[in-house]
């Protein structure tokens, strides 16, 4: 199989919004039924329950808990790609790209999640609160990727052998257990020099993140190859530094 089919991997935001306003939803998620079993099982938990679960302040808290008792799967739907508003969101832009790159996106991009599993780009989903690395005390799998297993690993690989993941390390590992020989995935890292030492800052791999994820949409990128000319915010590929599974791009 070729590299045409690659799809790209990015994490989702905890920064939800509801916009049913700007773009149609076009598909519904893969694995709503194991999402109504999250759902489920969130309704079922007490104040006390939930900061455990989320960690949060008790204002992030109670506004989740309102939100998550009158949370049905299938009303007030936001399309993936505008409900998560973080700041990889806000780069990658998806509001102002045109059809042609939303039409690509469709095809080639997937949003991990502990929520949902796999998400595409117009599945219509509801805000949530959920990290995949939530430890799921109660529930019938303390770790959600037990939980997931290889549902969104299979999901992916549909019709690809060639994954390009802009993910955290935390979401990338719902899909990196289950490789097999003949499947590759890409790990694309941005590195900027921290007196004297190579180190990814956070916020701006967020950034650079949706700004690959747009230019790889612009560009109508089919090969992982063609991600090499990526050079917003001053990164440029470093070959010396790169393999077939890592891409690094240096701040220069």
């Amino acid at each position: 199989m070729s590299d045409n089919n690659m799809k790209i991997i990015i994490a989702p935001a905890k920064k939800m919004r509801v916009d049913q306003d700007t773009f149609l939803v076009r598909s519904e998620p893969a694995f709503l039924d194991k999402t109504q079993e999250l759902l489920d099982f969130l309704k079922t938990r007490n104040f006390d329950q939930l900061q455990d679960l989320w960690k949060a302040n008790d204002n992030i808290v109670r506004t989740n808990q309102n939100n998550l008792l009158t949370s049905e799967l299938d009303s007030n739907l936001t399309p993936a790609l505008l409900a998560f508003s973080g700041i990889q969101y806000q780069y990658l832009a998806g509001d102002v790209l045109p059809q042609e790159g939303l039409d690509y996106l469709q095809d080639h991009l997937r949003i991990l999640s502990g929520f949902y599993g796999i998400l595409r780009p117009f599945d219509g989903i509801i805000p949530y609160r959920l990290e995949l690395k939530t430890q799921m005390t109660g529930f019938r799998y303390y770790s959600l990727y037990n939980f997931w297993k290889d549902l969104p690993y299979q999901e992916l690989f549909v019709n690809t052998d060639t994954v390009i993941s802009l993910a955290s390390l935390e979401y990338s590992r719902l899909i990196s257990p289950y490789l097999r020989d003949n499947q590759k995935m890409i790990t694309i890292k941005f590195l900027e020099n921290k007196n004297g030492k190579w180190r990814q800052s956070a916020t701006h791999a967020k950034m650079a993140r949706g700004e690959m994820v747009r230019f790889a949409a612009k560009e109508g990128v089919n090969r992982p190859e063609d991600l090499k000319e990526f050079s917003d915010f001053g990164y440029v590929f470093s070959a010396a530094d790169s393999s077939n599974e890592n891409y690094i791009f240096k701040k220069l």
